[in-house]
């Protein structure tokens, strides 16, 4: 029933009812064919003497997929991963670093895909979790462009 332009209620025209009805099945078929290797996995949960990097949740992560580097906006991650190394010292991986270009602003912006290197170090005792320490410090070298202004070669400080 919808309200008529005079205020009384009349029925709503078959083809919306309809149409309603097959959206919501559509979503709900959609929903029930994500495959559960689709989840997200919980992360391991670190051992004692492990060296974890924080995520922007302050969750421990190893050997993360994905890493999300603007946490305030998400327009900066590093996608696909793959550690050669996870040691007491230093991490490395290679993968790709989706930047958005915010053109003509963030929200209606491209995600542009840069690949890079990516070393994690400087541990340091993570104050929340006894026997664990943290990465502090992030370095990414583009092995093609980089994107602008940033340089080819840059470090930051993980702060999470």
């Amino acid at each position: 029933m919808e309200a008529s332009g005079d205020g009384r209620l009349t029925r709503a025209p078959r083809s919306r009812v309809r149409t309603a009805t097959l959206l919501c099945a559509a979503a709900a078929l959609a929903a029930a064919a994500v495959p559960a290797s689709a989840q997200p996995e919980a992360a391991p949960t670190p051992t004692p003497g492990t060296v974890v990097v924080a995520d922007c949740f302050s969750e421990a992560q190893v050997r993360p997929e994905e890493y999300l580097l603007a946490c305030g906006d998400g327009n900066n991650r590093l996608v696909g991963l793959r550690w050669d190394t996870w040691g007491p010292r230093t991490a490395t991986a290679t993968g790709t670093d989706m930047v958005n270009d915010c053109r003509p602003y963030c929200a209606a912006g491209r995600f542009h895909p840069y690949p890079v290197k990516v070393t994690l170090s400087e541990p340091k005792p993570w104050p929340d979790l006894t026997d664990v320490q943290r990465f502090t410090m992030i370095r990414l070298v583009y092995t093609d462009t980089a994107p602008s202004p940033v340089a080819k070669d840059v470090t930051y400080k993980l702060v999470y």
